[in-house]
């Protein structure tokens, strides 16, 4: 079953992640929600905190497929604190196997991700 550190220390993989704990003074508390952000534009792709003993994660997700994870998985909801159409939380109860996790916390980092400029052509 992943651990709170373990999906944090997974966020931090991708470029640019860092952690970031600004509704907490104490990173360490129980409660503490991590927030997990790019560095460039300060956008968060997974918020991680533990609640009842559950570990649980908030992904962005589009809504489509937000939808679709909702119906297909009983640890999927609406997410808790978070706009219910875009987010999703996750609890970490061992019904959703781990490699789809990863996925989806690699999905929501790609819908925050800075977007590069395009070039413009010198014609």
């Amino acid at each position: 079953m992943l651990t709170k550190r373990g999906l944090i220390e997974f966020c931090l993989t991708f470029p640019g992640a860092y952690e970031d704990y600004p509704f907490d003074e104490d990173s360490g508390a129980a409660g503490a929600w991590a927030v997990m952000r790019h560095r460039v534009n300060k956008k968060a792709f997974a918020f991680i905190y533990e609640r009842g003993g559950i570990v649980s994660i908030n992904l962005k997700c589009d809504p489509m497929y937000a939808d679709l994870l909702r119906g297909t998985y009983s640890a999927v909801t609406p997410a808790y604190h978070m706009n219910k159409v875009h987010w999703n939380t996750v609890k970490m109860d061992g019904s959703v196997p781990e490699e789809e996790i990863y996925a989806w916390i690699g999905q929501s980092y790609d819908l925050i991700r800075p977007k590069r400029p395009k070039r413009k052509n010198s014609a």
